[in-house]
């Protein structure tokens, strides 16, 4: 098993009501020439948290980063218009607590980042480290 250090958040940066599951990501990533979906989980509008790559494998989430990191991502980031926004709902912003807080104990983790602070990308749409901040992580 690989040694997994960091968690790094991102969104899928799509619209309210779009249809995006774990199979249509594998697909576009797949079509991007990647071998699998470049995230570990994927947390969909309603909570559900689905698997994505196996933990064991390096993702294909954050260049520099995929080999010691968990990437987790969830459907949203944009409003109607198609801006960058935190779309997050309720039941993804506790689904996504709670799975960040069981990663933290099953792995020995030191850092969560979002995605922007590693790339000129507004993904994840929100401040991780705030979020980090209220909710003591």
């Amino acid at each position: 098993m690989r040694t997994i250090t960091e968690i790094i958040i991102h969104c899928t940066a799509t619209r309210p009501n779009a249809i995006c599951t774990v199979e249509s990501i594998r697909r576009y990533h797949r079509s991007l020439g990647w071998r699998d979906i470049g995230y570990h989980y994927v947390i969909y509008p309603d909570g559900s948290v689905h698997a994505g790559r196996p933990v064991e494998q390096p993702g294909a989430h954050t260049e520099g980063h995929n080999a010691h990191s968990i990437g987790i991502a969830y459907v949203g980031g944009l409003n109607a218009d198609g801006h960058a926004a935190d779309t997050r709902t309720e039941a993804q912003r506790l689904a996504l607590l709670q799975l960040v807080k069981d990663l933290k104990e099953e792995h020995p983790i030191t850092s969560i980042h979002g995605h922007n602070e590693y790339a000129a990308k507004a993904c994840p749409c929100f401040s991780v480290q705030q979020w980090r901040k209220e909710n003591n992580l």
